[in-house]
């Protein structure tokens, strides 16, 4: 067992995303997880994530505020405690079109 607070959680920079902050509280350095890692983003008003895929799969849940997630079949907003699913290699984006910030959980496999 490895307990993580949020003083010991550093951000990092998360490839394709702008005006957010991403930190990651699980995963092979945090705490040897080897199938999964999580994280929290932050969103500003404006901040995203450009279209693109990866060979991983990806559940986003809203912690607060809300974000609108577009693949190339469909676009939704997903609002405080509703979660979506990203398949591997499904490209989407992400767009925080609110005035106020969004948080979001964030789970990825290895």
């Amino acid at each position: 067992m490895k307990k993580i607070t949020l003083d010991i959680v550093k951000p990092y920079a998360a490839a394709g995303h702008f005006n957010m902050t991403a930190m990651r509280f699980s995963g092979k350095e945090e705490t040897g997880a080897t199938k999964f890692w999580v994280g929290m983003s932050h969103f500003l008003p404006g901040g995203g994530a450009e279209f693109s895929g990866s060979p991983t799969e990806k559940f986003y849940f809203v912690l607060d505020g809300e974000i609108n997630v577009k693949t190339e079949k469909e676009e939704i907003t997903i609002k405080k405690n509703e979660g979506v699913f990203i398949p591997a290699d499904e490209k989407r984006s992400i767009i925080n079109n609110s005035k106020l910030p969004a948080t979001t959980l964030v789970v990825i496999n290895y």
